[in-house]
């Protein structure tokens, strides 16, 4: 099933989503419904908050497809960044440059319940980083300074 995708100003994109506890069918058909929503929506990564539910789960597009993550967490950031245009499917039409690791390690459990450690870079790891700030209540309009903001707003 498609999921509602929550836009720019949703309360549940500005809170911490909570752990997942186990790994139980509502859970699944969770990140079912994701790849789903991912997939008709075009997009590279989908966090649970977007759909509208505080939990910490993400699906990520990767070469083998969308694959789903429970309470993922960077454990370890390269000290080399690059910045990029990001965009968001919360806020469709804004594309805003955003400084991030080149490289993170990510630790999550599967979509079996295994706890998996991937080390990821480029495209890959930025969208690892996206989610996981979806996760955090983190925006990409958080991660610019204020005149970057204003700027944009004016078109500056």
């Amino acid at each position: 099933m498609v999921l509602k995708i929550e836009k720019f100003g949703s309360q549940v994109l500005k809170e911490k989503a909570k752990e997942v506890d186990e790994l139980t069918p509502e859970i699944k058909e969770l990140i079912f419904n994701m790849k789903e929503t991912l997939r008709q929506a075009q997009g590279v990564g989908l966090a649970a908050p977007q759909v509208g539910v505080s939990k910490r789960v993400v699906v990520v597009e990767t070469e083998k497809g969308a694959v789903g993550f429970i309470n993922p967490k960077i454990i370890k950031k390269s000290r080399e960044k690059e910045t990029q245009e990001e965009g968001c499917l919360c806020m469709p039409g804004i594309f805003l440059r955003i400084k991030r690791a080149k490289e993170v390690g990510v630790e999550a459990q599967n979509e079996t319940g295994e706890i998996v450690k991937i080390e990821t870079k480029g495209l890959l790891a930025r969208i690892f980083q996206h989610e996981i700030d979806h996760l955090d209540g983190i925006l990409i309009t958080d991660r610019i300074s204020f005149w970057k903001k204003l700027c944009r707003l004016f078109k500056i």
